[in-house]
């Protein structure tokens, strides 16, 4: 590959990886997308990806081959790997030959050699402190990538984890939206809620809400849901008397 038409196929995977990150993209095309481009780009042959569960515990979330599926699987099972080593201290983690790793990684050491894989360059999807998982670069051939490979793989890991991070944040934000909207409604709905009982009771505003507050409190409801029942009329308003007459206010 030319150095023009390596920097043509390198734009191309950033645009590639970018146009996935659409309003509803799927975060397992997204992957498929990373390791697909990745390495077409640097010296690698196969990759497999890794990413944290809710308990901060890695899963096989997408690879390229079957034999990158199953050195994965190994390594997961035994819980020791370069992936798994990367995921844990944040960085690259780089393995010029897999036959020399040594006693500490003996079933992945096995699996890579039994599908060919003579090396490994494991790149960690980390955002400042926070990492989600890793993503493991195989090839068939022993040596290291050269920085420049290193750096490029690295950078289309962080396209990816960016988009996954910020699609987290908006799923999180949207729903913070959502509970203060509830809570901005349930406001209104309480203050007519009031509004009902002072007026059918007789008595201030405070004392009404009082009253919902000692029948929510009494019911195991809500006070949403005593409003929307005062409010809609199915919950009577001298049903409240009752318990607030029998219920002291802290």
């Amino acid at each position: 590959m030319t150095e023009s038409s390596r920097e043509a196929r390198l734009n191309t995977a950033f645009v590639t990886l970018a146009d996935t990150l659409t309003d509803e993209y799927d975060v397992v095309d997204l992957l498929h997308t990373l390791m697909n481009e990745t390495i077409e780009v640097v010296d690698a042959q196969a990759s497999g990806l890794m990413l944290a569960n809710g308990h901060n515990e890695l899963e096989l979330v997408a690879s390229t081959s079957e034999r990158a599926d199953f050195v994965e699987v190994m390594q997961l099972n035994a819980g020791s790997g370069p992936c798994v080593q990367c995921f844990g201290e944040g960085r690259a983690v780089s393995v010029a030959d897999v036959s020399e790793t040594g006693a500490a990684w003996t079933e992945f050491r096995a699996a890579a050699l039994l599908q060919g894989f003579h090396s490994v360059h494991a790149v960690p999807l980390r955002l400042r402190s926070e990492t989600i998982g890793a993503m493991n670069l195989f090839r068939t051939s022993t040596g290291v990538l050269s920085d420049r490979d290193a750096a490029v793989a690295q950078a289309l890991a962080d396209v990816a984890t960016i988009g996954i991070l910020q699609e987290r944040i908006i799923r999180e934000t949207a729903i913070v939206t959502e509970q203060l909207q509830r809570a901005l409604d349930s406001r209104i709905l309480i203050e007519q809620a009031k509004g009902v009982v002072a007026e059918s009771a007789g008595v201030e505003m405070e004392e009404a809400f009082a009253m919902l507050r000692d029948h929510a409190r009494s019911s195991n409801l809500t006070l949403r849901s005593i409003a929307e029942g005062v409010v809609g009329r199915t919950l009577e308003v001298r049903n409240l008397v009752r318990v607030s007459t029998s219920t002291p206010t802290p």
